[in-house]
């Protein structure tokens, strides 16, 4: 369970202010330790991260968070956090005492509602506090919004909290195919996938991964080669595949040894179509070639990695849009779970394909950057357009799903 993509797991933040017994929700929910309990203030530092299989969801991972109003220096860097925290949530669990709902409850329910992420309210510690308990249940009442009141510390059989999280799950969207769905059954495809110095030892990349995994499933045979050994793969196969997909780095290479005729799309692309709004990072990348000098661009990735030589991020990206562009840019740059709330300030967000992030906040993270009226792209397209090939990848996308398969050599119209 742990080892499951945190793309794949849905994502449950327990949120209210100090000494409201999030730590012990969190431990009765789950039947665990996980978290440290105390009734001094500020107990809780950094999120307390406890992967769980809750069923019938499956894994889930919830996110102890520190009080929302911690009168610190140290208390606006752990707000910080539980914002991001909730940025990346599905579900999210409001957790109050006797202070009852108040403005900093009001101004984090009015925050999960625009987000569109399903909460409850819990008001805690009612063996102690029925009346502020009562309160919090009308408040609630009068919105419609759910709401239990309960005394974590005393719950012997958490079966009920946990019913009632797991009725809060947003309808489980059917998983979009990454490919499958456009080629026609049995097709054959090739996966072009680069071993540089920043792939990972051992093992393909995870978008790679991804891919492989639902050709096997769906019965697609899958070749495997490097840019090199393209022409040679091509030459093995007796029929032309139905679809080509490269590292999006390796388009260059790719479109020169590949018949014209032949579709071909990026990894980053698929991912792009699954977790994101195609139309949205299409558009998103007309805006490159608009970037003005010294324009200020949000380089954003969902995984947390060691910067190496030529990172795709913090080197190969910004070194192609400034080669292209002729002038400087102003880069920034986010990680994991950072995701900064002053988008309005760029000109261009590009963000990963999001292999790390589960559709939800892939989506949340775009519906900020449309709200804050700034284009957003993504990697695979960025690189695209700065070679001038971004038509080329995006075509099977455009049309209508792959033909048949055409004889070799043929160069047939075909379909998408």
């Amino acid at each position: 369970m742990a080892r499951a993509f945190r793309g794949n797991r849905l994502q449950i933040a327990i949120l209210g202010r100090c000494n409201t017994g999030k730590s012990t929700l969190l431990n009765c929910l789950t039947g665990q330790k996980a978290a440290i309990v105390s009734p001094l203030p500020g107990t809780t530092g950094d999120p307390v991260a406890l992967p769980f299989e809750l069923l019938p969801l499956g894994p889930v991972t919830f996110y102890d968070t520190a009080g929302l109003d911690e009168a610190s220096d140290l208390g606006i860097l752990r707000r910080e956090t539980g914002r991001k925290v909730l940025a990346r949530s599905d579900m999210a669990l409001v957790v109050t005492d006797d202070r009852g709902i108040g403005p900093w409850e009001e101004d984090l329910i009015t925050a999960l509602g625009k987000l569109e992420i399903p909460f409850l309210v819990l008001g805690n510690k009612a063996d102690i506090h029925g009346e502020a308990a009562k309160q919090a249940m009308l408040w609630c009442e009068g919105r419609n919004l759910p709401f239990i009141a309960l005394s974590a510390d005393r719950v012997e059989d958490p079966a009920f909290l946990r019913d009632a999280v797991v009725a809060l799950a947003p309808e489980k969207e059917a998983k979009k195919p990454l490919v499958a769905d456009i080629l026609p059954p049995g097709a054959t495809v090739v996966c072009v996938t680069p071993i540089d110095a920043s792939a990972p030892v051992g093992r393909l990349i995870v978008p790679q991964v991804q891919v492989l995994r639902e050709l096997v499933e769906t019965n697609h045979p899958a070749l495997v080669t490097q840019p090199s050994g393209l022409a040679r793969t091509m030459a093995l196969l007796t029929e032309e595949p139905a679809l080509v997909i490269t590292d999006s780095q390796a388009v260059r290479e790719v479109v020169g040894i590949l018949p014209g005729h032949v579709p071909l799309t990026t990894f980053s692309i698929l991912f792009a179509r699954q977790k994101g709004d195609f139309d949205l990072l299409l558009e998103g990348a007309s805006a490159i070639e608009r970037l003005s000098s010294n324009a200020p661009v949000l380089i954003s990735e969902a995984c947390s990695h060691h910067a190496q030589k030529d990172d795709i991020a913090q080197q190969k990206i910004p070194e192609l849009l400034q080669r292209r562009l002729g002038h400087t840019l102003d880069f920034s740059f986010s990680t994991g779970g950072d995701f900064p709330d002053d988008l309005e300030r760029f000109a261009l967000v590009i963000h990963c394909g999001g292999c790390m992030l589960n559709a939800g906040e892939m989506r949340r993270r775009l519906k900020l950057c449309a709200a804050a009226q700034v284009p957003v792209t993504n990697f695979g397209m960025a690189i695209s357009v700065v070679q001038g090939l971004l038509d080329r990848v995006a075509a099977p996308w455009r049309k209508q799903p792959l033909s048949r398969k055409r004889e070799r050599g043929v160069n047939s119209e075909f379909r998408l």
